[in-house]
């Protein structure tokens, strides 16, 4: 008598969230948390100025990553969050060297980074990593900003040239004058010296950039995403209408954006891709 047994399916790996520590070369420990899926394909999210991995859109992103069984990394860099460090206005090569030491240590642990994502400075971040180490072939900047000289007056006020340069230092506070943190006279002159066009020319054509801004971002205009637009060798934009800067009540939108980037098998010739 022949007995035929149940096929049974097999269980996907139980997602884990777990800190991880890296230290960068400066001797700074970065912490993060890993969304591990069991996947060996990683995402890894780079939050914006003054920010951590906790804010909006990286929570959500990793989340939805997870969902689909991508495993996704969102970390600190120095001086922000949990990590070692002291906070710098200016210093964006620094944190592409941040997110340099991430990538690294993922490739140490037989990870694959398929895509790196920032939001807002984070995106100046990940397309200098591109420019740089052209290492990692999928890349999303949301809301990043294409000229660092344009933004300034709006943190630092009016003249802010001459008062940094007469005291070495500014103190950018809040609405309700709450110190935040200080911007000195170096990390000033290294924002103002960190040249986005060009480091943008020079992305390898095979690496595929997406940028994702919104209509409404009242912190770095939109036609910032257009400026990318024009010199990146391989890249699309993605409008969404009505978002501001964190996208706050358009997280579902940017998410499905940047999941279908990441997913897609192929790469069709530039366009301009709005979403209303």
């Amino acid at each position: 008598m022949s007995v035929t047994r149940p096929t049974s399916t097999p269980k996907q790996p139980a997602i884990q969230q777990r800190r991880v520590v890296i230290e960068n070369k400066h001797g700074e420990k970065l912490v993060g948390i890993l969304h591990d899926t069991g996947s060996k394909e990683l995402v890894v999210l780079c939050h914006g100025i003054h920010s951590s991995k906790e804010r909006i859109p990286m929570v959500n992103l990793a989340a939805v990553l997870q969902r689909e069984r991508i495993s996704a990394f969102r970390f600190d860099f120095a001086g922000n969050g949990e990590s070692e460090g002291s906070f710098r206005y200016g210093h964006y090569r620094r944190e592409a060297d941040d997110l340099r030491a991430v990538v690294q240590h993922f490739r140490v642990q037989n990870y694959v980074v398929t895509a790196v994502v920032g939001h807002s400075k984070g995106g100046n971040a990940v397309l200098l990593y591109a420019a740089k180490y052209n290492d990692v072939h999928k890349v999303v900047n949301i809301a990043g900003r294409f000229n660092l000289e344009r933004g300034i007056e709006g943190r630092l006020g009016k003249d802010f040239l001459r008062k940094i340069k007469q005291d070495g230092f500014i103190d950018v506070k809040n609405k309700r004058g709450t110190f935040e943190y200080r911007v000195t006279e170096e990390s000033l002159m290294e924002r103002l010296t960190t040249d986005m066009p060009a480091a943008c020319r020079s992305i390898n054509q095979n690496c595929r950039v997406l940028t994702v801004h919104g209509s409404m971002d009242q912190m770095v205009p939109v036609e910032d995403a257009f400026d990318f637009n024009k010199i990146i060798p391989n890249h699309k934009v993605s409008i969404v209408e009505g978002a501001d800067h964190e996208h706050t009540s358009h997280q579902n939108e940017l998410a499905s954006i940047v999941l279908e980037f990441i997913k897609e098998d192929f790469f069709p010739d530039k366009f301009i891709h709005s979403r209303f």
